[in-house]
């Protein structure tokens, strides 16, 4: 299996500029841009992803198969589609929290926030 690095996510407890919220998370995203793609986790009382997801940093990968990248690992997050063509898992591994993608999209397409309107995590846009 090819793991291909897409981001670090950092949970954070104060306000950033350019934060974009998710009503369906009550989570608080900003960052993601180059160098590293560094994304900032802001999470509010009723967000209800694991506690792990909720305080640990996270690395991602993109791999090719997210079934098999999760398989026998501990599932913080079931496989879900948060965005259009866009498949997300979160697992504990060793102490270490990972988040799994498997996507058709561009990096382009993944990265610009005009392109998840009316998603799972934005349904308002």
């Amino acid at each position: 299996m090819k793991y291909q690095y897409h981001h670090i996510g950092i949970p954070v407890t104060e306000p950033r500029a350019g934060e974009r919220y998710s009503p369906v998370m009550d989570m608080y995203t900003s960052g993601g841009e180059f160098p590293g793609r560094v994304q900032y986790h802001r999470f509010g009382p009723k967000c209800p992803l694991h506690r792990l997801i909720q305080t640990m940093p996270h690395i991602a990968y993109k791999v090719d198969d997210i079934d098999k990248a999760i398989r026998g690992k501990v599932i913080l997050l079931e496989p879900y589609f948060p965005l259009k063509d866009f498949k997300v898992a979160i697992v504990e591994e060793n102490g270490t929290v990972v988040e799994y993608i498997e996507s058709s999209l561009s990096e382009e397409e993944i990265w610009d926030d005009s392109k998840h309107q009316d998603s799972v995590l934005y349904p308002e846009g």
